[in-house]
């Protein structure tokens, strides 16, 4: 039997979806056009007929990735609920927790974007989208009365830097931690920008429960 035909849109995003996987699976150095179209069972020449370079798949795939993670948080941070508790489902989300296989994809993009400006443009989008709607949320919070926090720009580039760094250690070295320990640091450092002290306050009463909080994250990104 035949394969399906697909729109230019749908083929688009069939072999988007399938970059993703090559490079999280083989790194961005090492993949190539045959390791996508041999994915797919299709031929090298149908995916350079949309992409024309590996460098250009490449960085559309990083894009692809981008908006799902950015579609993922707005549907987060969008809830009808406490600004308090979508920030913690939100860092819940984005903290790395054991299953890092979106981490590597993100590791992997950020060292080639020292080399491809391609994907330093992308790596840069996602990033000022993700802190911008934290900020949103955190000047929400804040007006509210919720919470208090001077400065929700600075805020949200300190638990970002945090996090990100987290990730790095937990998934390029193996970090010696659980994943209990790494979303407790998380929520200690979500209250501190926040300016919630006290013991009680990563797991107090506003802790969101669900698939977005310690049961089991989103892996797109974490």
């Amino acid at each position: 039997m035949g394969r399906v035909r697909l729109s230019v849109a749908e083929r688009r995003e069939e072999l988007l979806r399938a970059a993703v996987e090559q490079i999280e699976a083989r790194g961005v150095a090492a993949v190539r056009i045959a390791d996508v179209a041999s994915a797919l069972g299709v031929s090298n020449a149908l995916v350079l007929y949309h992409f024309s370079t590996k460098e250009r798949l490449v960085a559309a795939a990083f894009a692809h990735a981008a908006e799902g993670d950015l579609a993922h948080l707005r549907r987060l941070l969008g809830r009808r609920t406490t600004a308090l508790r979508r920030l913690r489902a939100a860092v819940h989300w984005y903290a790395p927790t054991g299953r890092a296989k979106g981490w590597r994809l993100w590791i992997e993009g950020w060292a080639a974007a020292l080399r491809e400006p391609a994907l330093r443009d992308v790596a840069q989008d996602l990033d000022r989208r993700w802190k911008a709607a934290l900020t949103e949320v955190i000047a929400e919070g804040t007006a509210a009365g919720e919470f208090r926090c001077e400065d929700p720009v600075a805020a949200a580039w300190r638990l970002t830097a945090f996090l990100d760094g987290l990730a790095v250690q937990m998934t390029a070295y193996a970090a010696p931690f659980s994943r209990a320990a790494m979303l407790a640091w998380a929520d200690e450092a979500l209250a501190r920008e926040i300016g919630l002290a006290g013991p009680d306050t990563p797991n107090g009463p506003d802790t969101p429960a669900g698939p977005d909080t310690p049961a089991g994250p989103d892996t797109s990104r974490a």
